[in-house]
This record gives structure tokens, sequence and C-alpha cells, in this order.
């Protein structure tokens, strides 16, 4: 065991009782390093000072390499540092190579459990009963007693959005930490909120369906349904309105078409057959 709490160095015997089974009770980051690695030694501190600070919410777990060859073989190791959170028994996070305090306090802080969760829990179970504007205020309360809990800004800001009030949720997104504004739910929150703004004062669906059924090149009415379908969960009629406005006029709105499919690419996580069918006609289309 390592002279600090919560920090011990594993062996190729060890690992699955000590990082694999222990991660269904508690977030375990596994890094595999070695004494030649300069990399490794100037990250050590910065591991242990957030150990320190987590007071047992994670324990590390450090793989020499030169010492344990065969488990960082069979694990994959390619390059050092390498670091793995693992949680519930499977690898959640991976980064490679050395990183700042703050980057590496946003991954823990992804998946380390805080008391004020379980007013998100709370929060998140009103919303389902349709009491939203309970859980807004749930929510609130939380995070002015919990500020650092960037979870709960997201929900909040998630939720402002929900209700329509999207200056609020800007202001909340915009005071997260810019590490946290990068990350996939932020990014998605600022895409919806592009169009939830979008649609603010536009007709309805079915009006801006008409007007364009009758002016085809109506690039605004199509700007505007694509934000209507994007509320309404119709990613793919968003996309191909899109696609329509990048394909007949890429000056509408300052190339709106374009940043429009982006958007939408970041609300599906930039991820699936959708994303990887409308970048293949996004590509195209630009060459």
């Amino acid at each position: 065991m390592n002279d600090l709490q919560n920090i011990s160095d594993v062996t190729k015997e060890e690992f699955q009782t000590a990082v694999v089974e222990r991660s269904s009770e508690i977030p375990v980051l596994v890094d595999y390093w070695a004494e030649w690695c300069g990399p490794c030694q100037m990250q050590l501190p910065v591991l242990k000072k957030l150990i320190a600070e987590y007071d047992g919410q994670v324990l590390l777990a450090k793989v020499n390499t030169d010492a344990q060859r065969e488990l960082a073989r069979d694990h994959g190791i390619r390059s050092l540092p390498t670091m793995r959170l693992y949680k519930d028994g499977a690898i959640v996070e991976e980064i490679l190579g050395a990183q700042t305090e703050a980057t590496l306090r946003v991954l823990l802080d992804r998946h380390v459990a805080r008391p004020s969760d379980q007013k998100r829990i709370e929060a998140q179970a009103l919303d389902k009963q349709g009491r939203t504007a309970e859980a807004l205020e749930l929510l609130r309360e939380a995070g002015d007693a919990d500020p650092e809990n960037h979870r709960i800004q997201l929900d909040y800001a998630a939720l402002c959005l929900q209700l329509g009030d999207c200056d609020t949720a800007v202001t909340r997104l915009d005071a997260l930490p810019r590490d946290i504004r990068e990350e996939t739910e932020a990014v998605r929150l600022y895409a919806l909120l592009g169009f939830a703004r979008l649609a603010q004062d536009a007709p309805s669906a079915e009006e801006l369906e008409t007007r364009i059924n009758n002016h085809p090149d109506a690039m605004e009415a199509r700007h505007q349904l694509a934000a209507r379908h994007v509320l309404a969960d119709q990613l793919e009629r968003a996309l191909q309105e899109l696609l329509y406005i990048l394909q007949h006029d890429r000056k509408f709105g300052d190339d709106a078409g374009r940043k429009g499919l982006l958007a939408v690419f970041d609300l599906l996580g930039n991820e699936g057959d959708l994303v990887t069918e409308y970048r293949r006609k996004l590509f195209n289309s630009l060459h």
C-alpha cells in the first residue's frame, strides 16, 4: 500500500480484485506509468493531490509497466502515461498523455457521486411527473448549496430550455468552466439553445410548410422549420431542410445550412447512422 491513503500499486494478480471488482463500489483510476517516463513523473503530484481532495471517493491504482509488462501488454497499453477510469467493472474513461488538474477534475466529476446528486434524482422525477417548475426550484436550491456540481447546472439549463427561458439557460451555460462547456452535454445544450431561439418567434410548423410549398426557395421558412423539427425531436426532417439550404443558398444566414447541420450532429452526439449519412451528403455538397 502506498503511503497515501486510497493509492495502491497493483500487480497482474491483483488487478481483477483491486480494480475491476472494487470499481463496483467506488470509481478506480488506473495510472499506467514507468520510472523513465518524464510526463508520468510530472503527472503523479497532480494525481496525488486530486485523490487526497476526493478523500475516499476515488481510488488510484498505479501500474508500473516495467514491472508489470504482461499486464500492460494484455491491456493494450502503447503509450505512457495512460489513465483509465473504471466504474461498475468497466472502463468509462481513457486519457492518453499527461493532463492538467482541471482536465482530470472534469473527468472524475462526471463519475464521482456527490451528496447533491440526490436532489438531481428528485428533480428528474418531478420533471417526469410534469412538475417541471418544482424541479427547477429544487435544482436552483441544490446548485446554490453545491455550485461545484456542474451536473446540476447543466440540468438547470436544460429545464430552462424546456420551459422556453433561453436567456437563463445561456447564462447558466456561459457561467460554467470552459472544460465543462466543451463537454458533450453542454455542447448539445448550446446547439439546442440555438434552435430554440430560432423558433421563438417563428410561425407554426404547418404555416411554414405551407409557405415552403408555395415558395420552395423561402430559406428563412426552411430554417425556422428545421428549428421546429429539432424541438419536436424530428431530427432527420430537420437535417433534410438544412441540407436543402446548404445546397441551394450557401450565403443564407452566413452559411446557416452548414452550421445547422453541424449543430444537429452535436445533438446526435456526432455518431450514429443519421450523422454518417448526412456527413457524407454534407461533404458531397461542399465538394
